[in-house]
């Protein structure tokens, strides 16, 4: 399997050494899991969204982003999932990671410091060269939408 470096920063390293590296948790996983560096707690009631710090800064190499989807565990036992999945750290980017989560369940959610709130997956970007044309080729699926094909 390929490693790509990426360089990463404590904002304050003083304040983040109960903190832990976004990590693998098995050797084949495609995400590392990241926590929070929220102060004590934040409980997120049932419909609402907040932005959670990470405590951490990220230099990708040209040609990645870093994707940020929800941790499968917490959104179909507490429904808490990302707000924008999949959320896009983009190569150019040197601020904060920030992670939007919002509770789609029922009940209210308590996030403490250091919780694995979300996953971040490295990926390669292709950037697209648009050609206009005047008429596109035609397929078999045409201009069939959502539901086309039933349910």
């Amino acid at each position: 399997m390929e490693h790509i470096t990426v360089a990463f920063s404590w904002i304050n390293p003083q304040k983040s050494s109960d903190l832990l590296l976004p990590q693998y948790q098995t050797e084949l996983a495609a995400g590392m899991d990241v926590g929070t560096s929220v102060e004590g707690s934040y409980t997120l009631e049932p419909g609402a969204i907040h932005l959670f710090p990470t405590g951490f800064r990220v230099a990708l190499p040209p040609g990645y982003e870093l994707q940020v989807r929800p941790r499968s565990g917490l959104a179909v036992r507490h429904g808490i999932t990302v707000i924008n999945s999949p959320g896009t750290i983009d190569a150019d980017y040197r601020g904060e990671i920030r992670i939007g989560l919002i509770n789609l369940g029922g009940i209210p959610f308590t996030i403490r410091r250091g919780d694995r709130i979300a996953q971040l997956i490295l990926a390669p970007v292709l950037r697209a060269r648009l050609k206009v044309v005047t008429v596109l080729d035609e397929t078999g699926r045409g201009t069939g939408g959502f539901g086309h094909t039933g349910t």
